[in-house]
């Protein structure tokens, strides 16, 4: 008698299961809350100088001061996270919380009340991203951090395209101060994904508070410590793309004039964008098919994306096709880079202190982008800009091989 059966489901779990409502939900509150925090800071040049009449040196203190609070908050947030329980709170709280302070800006009558609303919303921001992404690693198997993180990634990365397109609309809607104010609606939609995510997750199986304790010696020891060490050394040298904006426009004006080279520059940062989404989700699918070695391999080729950007920037052509290429390729190793940083973390953190890992490395991205911006602006206006790309370029290369020899031990 034949046997019947039909055949055995050879297709491995982990290659149908991480798509997981979780994470779905996980990926959908990166999109909406991106959405959601890029209208107000799309619109607050406008709102500042036009209607409240404030200097231009006003956005740059209140955007200086966000930021640090913003990366102090991330190390703070990463301390909270360690508890799975207090990390659900911590991720609810801070996406709610930066949602209904970044709308209120809009009902703000003087620049200190701007500020100081902006400050408090990136704090919150801040606080729930070591919640987020250790979330993220409960509901996943490890064999599919890379996926899982690349699709928050490009969630992420979409809402960054989309924010500012809305902002665009809803301006020439309803106005500027209304505009701010309607941005919290995708921003309490993000706080409900997450509590969908949340829902979506096991429980902590027990029930026992972790004392709130700040370990950075745990965390940086062994491979985790090696990593950070590599992960450092490229954000001494990962400037704000707003760099490379400055300076595709001031290679064009030359021969296009300032305001079509302001438009042709922001098209580049589109494609920036568009690549980086892109890349996010193969990045993460390379780094799980690698296996252990996956995701600083990975993260080696985002690290190279950006050398290869950067010394082309060095070089004096204002062709717009030209310029393209070193738009594309940063978008291209951004999206690789963050997918396999948030991976590797998750792999070698060991799991009660994930949260702190998390918070560490976000420490370590907000200092380091502080200080690459900061540097490359000085040598930009005290030698060239060629030599701010070149400093940029070096600190790269350094980074690259330091990955190289951690992925070798």
């Amino acid at each position: 008698m034949k046997d019947t059966a039909p055949p055995a489901d050879t297709t491995p779990e982990h290659e149908e299961r991480w798509l997981t409502p979780g994470v779905k939900g996980i990926g959908s509150a990166s999109f909406l809350a991106d959405v959601g925090h890029e209208i107000p800071t799309a619109l607050l040049p406008s709102l500042l100088t036009s209607t409240l009449g404030a200097p231009a040196a006003a956005l740059g203190v209140i955007e200086g001061v966000s930021d640090a609070l913003a990366g102090a908050a991330r190390f703070g947030g990463g301390v909270l996270a360690d508890d799975p329980s207090r990390r659900r709170k911590v991720a609810v709280g801070g996406y709610a919380t930066t949602a209904v302070l970044g709308a209120a800006t809009a009902g703000a009558t003087a620049v200190w009340q701007v500020g100081l609303l902006r400050a408090a919303a990136w704090t919150a921001r801040g606080l729930r991203v070591p919640a987020r992404n250790a979330l993220l690693a409960d509901i996943v198997p490890a064999k599919a951090y890379g996926r899982a993180y690349g699709f928050e990634r490009m969630m992420d990365n979409l809402g960054a395209i989309f924010g500012p397109l809305l902002a665009l609309g809803l301006v020439a809607w309803v106005g500027v101060q209304w505009a701010i104010g309607l941005s919290v609606i995708p921003g309490l939609l993000a706080a409900a994904a997450i509590v969908y995510a949340i829902r979506k997750t096991p429980r902590p199986t027990s029930r026992d508070k972790v004392p709130l304790k700040i370990r950075i010696k745990p965390v940086l020891s062994g491979d985790l410590g090696r990593l950070m060490g590599a992960v450092a050394a490229f954000e001494v040298g990962n400037i704000a793309a707003t760099l490379l904006i400055l300076q595709a426009t001031d290679l064009l004006a030359s021969e296009h004039g300032t305001q079509t080279a302001t438009t042709i520059a922001l098209g580049l940062y589109t494609a920036y964008n568009v690549a980086a989404t892109v890349a996010s989700v193969p990045a993460g699918r390379l780094s799980d098919r690698l296996g252990t070695r996956g995701p600083v391999l990975v993260l080696a080729g985002g690290v190279a994306a950006f050398a290869v950007s950067y010394g082309l920037f060095t070089i004096d052509a204002a062709a717009v096709v030209f310029l393209a290429v070193p738009f594309v390729l940063a978008g291209v190793g951004i999206g690789a880079v963050e997918t396999a940083q948030h991976s590797a973390v998750a792999a070698l953190a060991p799991k009660d202190l994930r949260g702190s890992a998390f918070g560490m490395l976000a420490t370590v991205q907000s200092l380091g982008n502080l200080a690459a911006s900061t540097i490359a602006g000085i040598l930009w206006t005290v030698v060239s800009p060629t030599a701010a790309f070149a400093y940029l370029t070096g600190w790269m290369i350094l980074a690259f091989g330091g990955l190289v020899w951690t992925s070798r031990r």
